[in-house]
């Protein structure tokens, strides 16, 4: 009963996602950015004059992890904001008061909103990110040593944030728990930069702002180890260990122990977030 229930309420996220604005917004930027990365990529020749194919492929493996990041904050936007309305704004309208009056668990409409969140951020990371990485195929001639691993931890760091989304929207507004997800997930990225910058000075208590980050909210560990998969290998060994972490550079995949907090911290603030909801006046 309680899995037909979670299956049923994630098939309906779906649903309601694939109807609202926000996908036909994520889907026109993603065009635009597969567009523009299409033309820029195109003229990475024609502007630098005369690149081997191991300079193309260098130069394409950075700007990749640009465009990359581009794509990550176009589903984390996606994924924040949908989120809210899934939860906080059917409180808002009464429908779940309409479904809950019937037998079924709090935890498991929420477990099942979640699983279509996910559901529909890790296909639009697959599909988006796979078209992105067939343009830099056909422009450069460059493959990234573990697509696949990268996509996931994109998918990975869209989950993370959404998840944080439901836990916001518990508590206050659909579209505040969006912008306070947002600002978060700019925040942390911010503070790896800092972070970063103090491990090149080799400052351990800025660097140890990045470490912190890391762990109080996943997405810029997650997006790091994105990064490291799709980085051509050539390019590290040229840069060594001088120049450290960079906002697009990453010298070291992510660690398991840090893959399994990750985890980890998802399924904590599901937990906190189906507690806040099994609370929650409707």
């Amino acid at each position: 009963m309680i899995v037909r229930t979670v299956l049923t309420v994630a098939a309906l996220t779906l649903r309601e996602a694939a109807r609202r604005r926000v996908l036909r917004s994520l889907i026109g930027m993603t065009v635009v950015l597969l567009a523009l990365s299409a033309w820029g990529f195109s003229r990475l020749d024609a502007e630098f004059g005369g690149l081997t194919s191991g300079e193309a492929k260098v130069a394409g493996s950075t700007v990749l992890n640009l465009v990359m990041f581009g794509l990550s904050l176009i589903a984390a936007l996606g994924t924040a904001f949908l989120a809210g309305p899934t939860l906080a704004g059917e409180v808002e309208s009464g429908t779940s008061l309409a479904i809950l009056a019937r037998p079924i668990r709090r935890s498991a409409v929420l477990v099942g909103k979640w699983l279509g969140l996910a559901t529909f951020g890790s296909v639009f990371v697959a599909v988006a990110g796979l078209s992105q990485l067939l343009v830099v195929r056909a422009t450069v001639d460059y493959w990234p040593p573990a697509p696949a691993t990268g996509l996931a931890l994109l998918a990975a760091e869209t989950t993370a944030l959404f998840t944080l989304g439901l836990l916001l929207s518990t508590a206050i507004s659909p579209m505040a728990s969006g912008i306070v997800a947002v600002g978060l997930f700019g925040a942390t990225w911010i503070a790896g930069v800092v972070g970063s910058v103090g491990e090149a000075f080799g400052n351990d208590s800025v660097a140890r702002v990045g470490t912190v980050s890391r762990m109080l909210l996943p997405t810029d560990g997650l997006w790091r180890g994105a990064m490291n998969s799709f980085q051509d290998p050539a390019l590290l060994r040229q840069i060594g260990s001088g120049i450290g972490e960079s906002p697009f550079l990453s010298m070291a995949p992510l660690t398991a122990a840090y893959v399994a907090w990750a985890g980890l911290w998802v399924a904590l603030i599901l937990g906190l977030a189906s507690i806040a909801f099994q609370r929650r006046d409707l």
